[in-house]
């Protein structure tokens, strides 16, 4: 029998030392050197991008010597089935490295192979009939070495690229190596020492590659641990799966807990050969025969194990877009980020790679991508073109896996400089708080840094996230921050002046509670805090002003008075309608609000007026019954269009039409009943609404917070005090007095033709005028145009 060893030392050599108890030897002993070439449909490529073998495929194997080296080989290739189907004879190949006419190996993949196998023996190691009986006997044993050995050599070359990058970029900068190394270890799923960080920069490369025979992680791609738990994270490195999977192992020989490795293979005994494990490295062309146990030329003699890939159906791989939602930049460098497959950046199975954009027309343009994990995916190599293209560009990775093609993931691109950005319309910074602020007009994906700058101070990096092709938002931190102006400043790709913002920070703006409007209604009610800071609300397409405001504890009111009374009354209860808020400074709120039922109504039945007598003062008439002094006390009485009664519980409220001014009159205090529909009003707006109050009025009945609907009541005036009144031949008169600014006209009859303009803002205290046959004098007063009082002369 032969003697089959060293398995445990390929995986005592990859594993930690915790798991073996001690560490053994790696693979850095350099052996053979194959070149390796795979053709189909006439198709030829090296080995190094071909991921698996087909039926019929036509390989050619050349063993060449290392230099200075003139030791003979012998080279036998066997394919290989199932574990308990032995291989035919004419499935094993053998050729003699030292023989002109015999030094190569030209095959043809048959029917029903699934694995394949190479054996280097040294001439002196006899035949290769030793090594076809071996194989014969143990089918099992070499089949799942070919599997565990393919596999082992795909890991070996994510962690040969790992360290290959790591020492380029501390040779191009030893302080990148912070910022590289993640995404190294995220690109080829190798375990990531974050404590090296933490070292200086001269020692951090030394440290993130030592011990790396523990670096590695499992690749959902290749590893069988993938097969057998599908969906299960990356980091079930040196975790053990013990459930086989269509023939192949459920461990890898990088990744798992030693297990009994002689139970797998059978004890061989001999002292005639011994078999080791070899690793293909596969770079420049060429295949380069690893070992971790030195080459026996002396009996035993060794006989290194090499894997070829499998034989079976192309595995294309798993790309997949990390931000599916992300707009990139269609600028010089562009990356396209991918993640699942890291034998894409390890191997050389996916070329010819290109970005395929989408042309308006439809017709596609192709540009040349190649991998780079220090990058985290694809980067491009060559001009980006424009001509054809539109804002935002469709674009979708594409290229061959070994002879198969293959579409990756689809992305969307946005051209430099493409728009310009602003604020959203009515954007306020309001300081105190940590504000969000959407930016908007410029190309997204080619954002690269968004920071924040305060007076001449340094740009404070913000935090951002694209919300489509051509708006971001960013978070803004003011929360120690006083009113005034900050700048947004947006660096670009592609642009080399970043962009500033000026932008205004405000006092913090006053609460809504809430905003009601009844149909029927032509005013609304505002109530919250700070609401002096109103400057106007718009509800659907109407507007409202605001008008007076009142405090109810700590809560304000404000009465909004439509600008368009017929239409705003004529919405409709149950109406839903955006409501905007307009503040001092630009700022803004929204809200829903719903036209509530129309109110209780109440009806005007009579109102009457009892003007003061006031010594030296001449009365003045008042002819319309429905204008009345302001300093008369009013007297009205009204009827509740309800079913429900008057209690006297309820109060009257009594405002002018813009709400400016009002007053709330409580049972007792000027409001009576005469039964349970009648009401009784008594008021002097002089007092009840102060010096200022004039025009219309309008009274309501409230009951437990809630309002009846509007109810005109009277006109009220503002009268000139005229203390005398002279006149001479025919009818010139001089009026003596004060107050005269209040009246707009003065003239000789009810048409006011002539009349005689009071100028605006008179003081004087006597007026020149005439007087008409029956000796009165009228006049037009400023609160109410339409009626024309008299005074009489002695």
């Amino acid at each position: 029998m032969l003697r089959f060893i060293p398995f445990a030392g390929l995986l005592a050599a990859l594993l930690a030392p915790s798991a073996l108890g001690a560490a053994a030897s790696s693979f850095d002993l350099i052996g053979p050197r194959l070149d390796v070439t795979v053709v189909r449909d006439g198709i030829t490529l090296p080995l190094e991008r071909v991921p698996n073998l087909a039926e019929g495929d036509h390989i050619a194997i050349k063993l060449a010597a290392l230099p200075g080296h003139d030791e003979h080989y012998r080279l036998i290739a066997v394919f290989l089935r199932g574990a308990v189907d032995r291989p035919g004879k004419d499935w094993f190949r053998e050729a003699e490295s030292w023989r002109p006419t015999d030094s190569a190996l030209s095959l043809v993949v048959p029917k029903d192979a699934q694995q394949m196998a190479l054996f280097i023996v040294p001439e002196r190691g006899g035949g290769a009939g030793a090594v076809v009986s071996a194989v014969r006997k143990q089918p099992g044993a070499f089949v799942r070495a070919a599997q565990e050995l393919n596999q082992a050599s795909l890991d070996r070359a994510r962690l040969d690229t790992f360290l290959l990058e790591l020492q380029r970029a501390e040779r191009k900068s030893p302080e990148s190596l912070a910022n590289v190394s993640p995404i190294l270890t995220h690109s080829l799923a190798v375990k990531l020492k974050s404590e090296c960080l933490q070292q200086p920069t001269e020692v951090q490369s030394a440290c993130l590659t030592g011990d790396r025979e523990t670096l590695l992680l499992a690749d959902t791609h290749s590893s069988a641990l993938a097969d057998t738990l599908a969906g299960a994270p990356t980091d079930l490195a040196f975790q053990l799966s013990a459930t086989p999977q269509a023939g192949y192992g459920s461990y890898s020989s990088y990744i798992g807990v030693v297990r009994d490795v002689f139970r797998l293979f059978g004890a061989f005994q001999s002292t005639q050969l011994q078999f080791i494990p070899a690793l293909g490295q596969q770079r420049d062309g060429h295949v380069t025969v690893l070992l971790n146990t030195p080459v026996s030329f002396a009996k035993p003699t060794s006989v290194m194990v090499v894997a070829l890939p499998a034989i079976e159906a192309p595995k294309p791989p798993p790309l997949r877009q990390p931000t599916p939602n992300t707009m990139l930049c269609a600028s010089p460098g562009l990356v396209l980020p991918v993640e699942g497959a890291p034998l894409v950046y390890a191997t050389g199975y996916a070329h010819d790679m290109v970005l395929r954009l989408k042309r308006l027309d439809g017709t596609q343009a192709e540009l040349p991508v190649r991998a780079d994990p220090s990058l985290g995916g694809f980067v491009a190599t060559g001009d980006i073109p424009f001509g054809p293209f539109g804002p935002v560009i469709s674009a979708q990775l594409h290229g061959a896996w070994g002879f198969a093609s293959f579409d990756g993931p689809s992305y969307v691109l946005t051209k430099p400089g493409d728009g310009t950005w602003k604020a959203t319309d009515r954007t306020a910074l309001v300081v105190g708080r940590s504000n969000e602020l959407q930016l908007t007009g410029g190309s997204a994906g080619c954002i690269s840094q968004i920071g924040l700058k305060r007076g001449d101070g340094p740009v404070e990096p913000l935090s951002w996230k694209q919300a489509d092709a051509h708006n971001v938002v960013t978070t803004v931190p003011l929360e120690q921050a006083e009113p005034g102006t900050v700048s947004i400043v947006i660096e670009q790709k592609g642009v080399a002046t970043p962009t500033e913002l000026p932008l205004r920070t405000l006092q913090q703006a006053g609460s809504v509670d809430d905003l009601s409007f009844h149909a029927g209604d032509d005013q609304a009610t505002l109530t919250g805090t700070r609401l002096d800071q109103v400057t106007g609300v718009t509800l659907g397409s109407l507007s409202f002003q605001p008008g007076a405001l009142t405090r109810v504890g700590k809560q304000d009111r404000v009465a909004l008075q439509a600008n368009n009374p017929a239409s705003a009354m004529a919405l409709a209860a149950g109406t839903t309608l955006p409501a905007d808020i307009g503040y001092l400074g630009g700022r803004h709120k929204t809200l829903s609000v719903t036209v509530a039922p129309h109110r209780v109504g109440a009806t005007l039945v009579r109102v009457t007026a009892r003007a003061p007598v006031r010594d030296g003062v001449l009365p003045i008439t008042l002819p319309d019954p429905a204008v009345f002094a302001q300093d008369a006390r009013l007297s009205f009485a009204f009827h509740l269009d309800d079913p429900a009664p008057l209690t006297g519980r309820e109060s009257i409220e009594v405002s002018t039409l813009d709400g400016r001014l009002s007053t709330t009159i409580a049972a007792g205090k000027g409001y009576d009943l005469q039964d349970a529909k009648t009401g009784i009003v008594s008021i002097n707006p002089a007092e009840a609404l102060g010096p200022t109050a004039y025009g219309p009025l309008r009274f309501r009945i409230a009951s437990d917070g809630a309002g009846s609907s509007w109810t005109p009541l009277a006109t009220v005036v503002r009268l000139p005090e005229i203390h005398a009144i002279t006149c001479a031949a025919r009818k010139t008169c001089k009026l003596t007095g004060n107050r005269f600014f209040l009246i707009e006209a003065v003239g000789a009859n009810a048409e006011m033709q002539p009349s005689q303009a009071i100028a605006d803002g008179f003081v004087a205290t006597e007026i020149a005028t005439r007087a008409g046959a029956d000796g009165r004098i009228f006049l037009r007063l400023r609160d109410a145009p339409q009626a024309i009082a008299t005074v009489s002369a002695p």
